[in-house]
């Protein structure tokens, strides 16, 4: 056999598609993570103001008219307002002017993120200085100090998350990445469901009373982490169910390529370009790195929708399944190929 028969035996097109997928994945990649972190800057950051009589309008005015519109601002009656809305997570910053003198005082939350409060307060303090007054800094949620730049909440979520897509992966692996009937996409979704509860109170327990990186409630985390771990899962057993094993490839660019730059972890979704900025809330890794902030750093406020995103991909994961298995239909074989047809037995 010469080496051109050899070379088209090894390497069908089938395998060649496959490649060329990795290779796409692999760009998208480099593209995603670089465009979304090479070059943060803060944009439209929500912020208050709070200062006596015309003085609030003037300063909110001011900081509005900077250049590049790093600032939001808008005008709070008093300071209690501005606290209560950083916890709420309405706003991510507010300067109080002082009426009587020249010392200004910001509030910055640096649970939610320490490179958007370090930005905050080098920006303000570059204001406050051309108008000849001086800002010193009060952190309403600070990070913990052993949570390094904020960052434990993220890397606790895109460890889920990880978890996740490998499992549904492993299932599809062992077992086809279509499950032969109704009754195997129930085995692989409880199977998903139980890997879940374990994996989101182990990484609770981790990350709280073992590492001590991340303070709040493990329970709250352990059932956000049940909640990231499965959704995940679900949606990429859907995804293999809809396109055999290049719903891994899928599941990756969704949650790997797309959400883990574009989930505000090193840098908190103000200082991610648009279309990061968009995406973001909308993606498992965006939405649990918010709640789990939340939980550690703000009374668990503001995570009603957070949750019903991550919800709302767990539901669609779980119907997608079961109805593509049941349209199926297939009676079960003892051999699957790698289209997701038959080649071995496992669960499901």
């Amino acid at each position: 056999m010469s080496f051109a028969d050899e070379f088209k035996s090894a390497v069908t097109p089938r395998a060649a598609l496959l490649v060329i997928g990795v290779l796409a994945l692999q760009l998208l990649f480099i593209a995603s993570y670089v465009g979304a972190l090479h070059h943060p800057k803060p944009k439209d950051v929500s912020f208050g103001v709070v200062a006596p009589g015309p003085a609030a309008e003037q300063t909110a005015d001011r900081l509005k008219k900077l250049s590049g519109d790093p600032l939001d601002p808008r005008v709070l009656k008093d300071e209690a307002t501005a606290r209560r809305q950083i916890m709420d997570r309405d706003i991510d910053g507010a300067l109080l002017v002082d009426p009587k003198g020249t010392n200004d005082t910001l509030l910055v939350a640096s649970g939610g993120g320490t490179a958007l409060s370090r930005t905050l307060t080098e920006l303000v303090t570059e204001v406050d200085a051309a108008q000849k007054r001086t800002v010193k800094t009060d952190d309403v949620a600070p990070a913990s100090g052993q949570d390094f730049n904020g960052l434990s909440s993220f890397y606790l979520v895109v460890g889920w998350c990880v978890g996740g897509y490998l499992c549904a992966s492993i299932l599809a692996i062992s077992a086809g990445s279509r499950a032969a009937n109704v009754s195997r996409a129930v085995i692989r979704l409880g199977t998903m469901a139980l890997y879940s509860i374990v994996g989101g109170l182990g990484g609770a327990v981790i990350i709280g009373p073992i590492l001590g990186a991340l303070p709040g409630s493990v329970l709250g985390l352990s059932g956000l982490g049940a909640l990231v771990i499965f959704g995940v899962g679900a949606i990429t057993l859907a995804l293999q169910a809809l396109t055999g094993i290049v719903g891994i490839g899928l599941a990756v660019l969704l949650i790997v390529i797309g959400g883990n730059p574009s989930a505000g972890g090193a840098f908190p979704l103000p200082m991610l370009p648009p279309f990061w900025q968009a995406i973001g809330p909308w993606l498992p890794p965006g939405a649990g790195t918010w709640v789990a902030r939340s939980i550690a750093y703000f009374e668990g406020n503001s995570i009603t929708r957070a949750l019903l995103v991550l919800s709302a991909w767990a539901v669609v994961g779980v119907v997608v399944t079961i109805a593509l298995s049941a349209r199926r239909g297939a009676p079960h074989s003892s051999s699957i190929d790698l289209s997701g047809t038959s080649y071995g037995r496992g669960i499901g």
